[in-house]
């Protein structure tokens, strides 16, 4: 059996917060403002992951109003997330990204980032993928308020517990 998940977040920037993108800090003026540190791209990816198993997503796993996720280490909760997916069967086919900001620019930490994500998840860099993009100075995004990550996910396994084979 295979299922597709889409995860999709959005955090706005400001000074004084680091920026980290799959559990990298890049040199920024700006950081992501999050309940946790913010990792809008780890954020994304738990989502596609959780989405893509139906285990729920990442804001009823780790609520928001819950002080134990204050300041969390974004790339810890996506291990907690895909444990949980993994713990279902599920193996992860390939993962695709997408971030949208106008700063710091993608493109010099992409191989960084996809290797970060790969090794959160135990899966080899070529079955993830990072793309960077602009929003063209349109909107929140465009204005470089914030930034938005979206993630789509191909998982597999074997049996579907409540109905057997394949």
């Amino acid at each position: 059996m295979i299922r597709i998940g889409l995860g999709r977040d959005l955090h706005r920037l400001v000074r004084g917060r680091p920026f980290l993108l799959g559990g990298l800090r890049i040199e920024s003026e700006l950081g992501e403002l999050g309940h946790s540190d913010g990792d809008v791209l780890a954020h994304a990816v738990a989502d596609a992951l959780l989405g893509a198993a139906a285990l729920g997503d990442i804001g009823a796993l780790f609520p928001p109003g819950d002080a134990r996720w204050k300041d969390a280490d974004s790339l810890e909760l996506l291990r907690k997330a895909w444990a949980l997916v993994k713990g279902q069967g599920w193996d992860l086919v390939n993962l695709d990204c997408v971030v949208s900001c106008e700063e710091p620019r993608l493109l010099p930490h992409r191989e960084a980032v996809r290797a970060s994500l790969a090794a959160a998840l135990g899966v080899l860099p070529a079955q993830v993928f990072v793309k960077g993009k602009t929003a063209e100075g349109l909107g929140p995004v465009g204005e470089g308020r914030a930034v938005e990550a979206l993630a789509v996910c191909l998982l597999e396994r074997e049996k579907i517990p409540e109905l057997g084979e394949k």
